[in-house]
Formats: C-alpha cells, sequence, structure tokens
C-alpha cells in the first residue's frame, strides 16, 4: 500500500532541518521501499506492505534527528481524495507587490483536529476566504490581498495550529500524482 508522510515544521527558515537524504534513509530503514521525498519541506511517498503508523515514523525521525517531529501518515488513497476535492481553478499564485492573485492551501489535520466542526474552530471568515472541510483536511483559499486577515494567519502558534501541517495546493496535487 502506498502511504505519505507529512513532517510538520522543518527546514523552515534553516531551522530543525531534515536532509532529504536522511528523511529518506529513516522510511528505508522501518523497511518502506520505493521512498521518494518530494521537495525539502518534509513530504514523501513510499510502500508498505503492513500499516505505516505516525507514531512509528515520529519515533525513529525523532531517533535521527534528536528533536520533536509531528508527523502525520496518511494513506495514499486518502491523499487522492482531499486533492481531487481541490476546486480545479484554485492556484497558490506567487506573491505580487499589487498582492493580486491567490492563495490555495490545504491544511491536513491531525486527529486531535480532524472534526467537522473545524471550520468555526478556525475562525473561518466566509465574507473574506472559502474554506471546505474533507476527512483528513480543510482546502482554503483566500485572496493575496486579504491573506493577512484570514484565519489561518490569526491561528499561527496556537494549540490549534500545532495539530495541522499546511501544503499548498500545487504540493497536494504533485503528491497525488506521486502516489501512481
Amino acid at each position: 500500500m502506498r502511504y505519505v508522510a507529512l513532517l510538520r515544521g522543518v527546514n523552515a527558515g534553516g531551522n530543525r532541518r531534515v536532509p532529504k537524504a536522511e528523511f529518506q534513509a529513516v522510511l528505508e530503514g522501518l523497511g518502506f521501499r520505493d521512498v521518494l521525498v518530494y521537495i525539502n519541506s518534509g513530504n514523501a511517498v513510499f510502500t508498505s506492505d503492513g500499516a505505516a503508523v505516525s507514531s512509528d515514523v515520529q519515533a525513529a525521525l525523532e531517533g535521527r534527528f534528536g528533536f520533536a517531529i509531528p508527523t502525520l501518515v496518511l494513506r495514499g488513497e486518502k491523499v487522492q481524495e482531499i486533492a481531487a476535492a481541490i476546486p480545479p481553478d484554485w492556484t497558490n499564485d506567487a506573491p505580487k507587490p499589487d498582492k493580486s492573485g491567490q492563495k490555495s492551501d490545504v491544511l491536513y489535520l491531525f486527529d486531535e483536529i480532524n472534526t467537522p466542526d473545524i471550520l468555526e474552530r478556525l475562525g473561518y471568515n466566509p465574507d473574506i476566504e472559502t474554506m471546505y472541510y474533507v476527512d483528513g483536511a480543510v482546502i482554503a483559499n483566500i485572496t493575496r490581498a486579504n491573506q493577512m486577515k484570514g484565519s489561518l494567519q490569526k491561528i499561527i502558534g496556537t494549540k490549534l495550529y500545532a495539530n495541522m501541517t499546511v501544503r499548498n495546493v500545487n504540493t497536494a496535487r504533485k503528491l497525488a500524482e506521486l502516489i501512481e
């Protein structure tokens, strides 16, 4: 069965470094096959004959790197279901000086917050953003002009934010593609 491992809070701003080759080595050391680490932000796709458990991967990573690395392991089918729910016209445009364009993300949810009431808990503001809950994730879109006023900005640093890992829609779609 194919799985995706998503690491939270690594390789951002040069902190909590988890090099791709070492990440791959840890997964292979757990007996996983066909390991592909995608970009250096804590994403890997792999095959396992048994159940791949987030806590096992997290413990192995912490043993290797010496710091806590919140880890979410999802079945490949779940990652594909989430990606399929992203509206096709949602993009993640690069920020521009005039603040035009849009920012679209997938907020992958750890079990503690994976409930249908998550939009309320996020402080979802339908006047400036669009969000959908699908089991395992929130799919979010906001214009670049409103990005700093959005609910995701307001929860950074909270316990709620600590129980999710965010990827832009481009990465979410690519991970779903790499499952094949």
